[in-house]
């Protein structure tokens, strides 16, 4: 199994809901996000690729025109967006446009990441 990843970064604001009023992200606060798009393919093309990683473009400019600098409860209309929210819309959105997407990781700071990959999708076989 080949297995290729790209990143992506951009900058926004969010608050989560329903936490204590002394939990840091019950406050408005922002990120510096960096967002992993996974690919995976038991094949490669006809030039060794599982994709290029310029076809991934159209994913860079929907975060830049859609989320950079943008307040994340405004935009994607959910009182709680969580990076486990966004891994999960990511993978969505990529997955409707790339077959070979097997997974999406977001962070939020350089010590924490959030991903979403489908049961089946390790690659290994096994079906976890």
């Amino acid at each position: 199994m080949f297995r290729i990843a790209k990143e992506f970064h951009f900058s926004a604001s969010h608050q989560i809901f329903g936490l204590p009023e002394d939990h840091p992200c019950a406050r408005l606060h922002g990120h510096n996000y960096v967002v992993e798009v996974e690919l995976m393919s038991e094949t490669l093309d006809s030039v060794g690729f599982v994709r290029d990683y310029r076809e991934l473009g159209p994913f860079k400019n929907w975060l830049d025109d859609t989320l950079d600098h943008r307040h994340l409860n405004d935009v994607l209309g959910n009182g709680n967006v969580t990076a486990e929210r966004m891994a999960k819309l990511f993978y969505d959105w990529c997955k409707a446009r790339w077959p070979e997407v097997s997974a999406v990781r977001v962070r939020e700071t350089p010590k924490t990441m959030a991903e979403y990959r489908p049961k089946g999708s390790c690659g290994c076989g096994c079906g976890a």
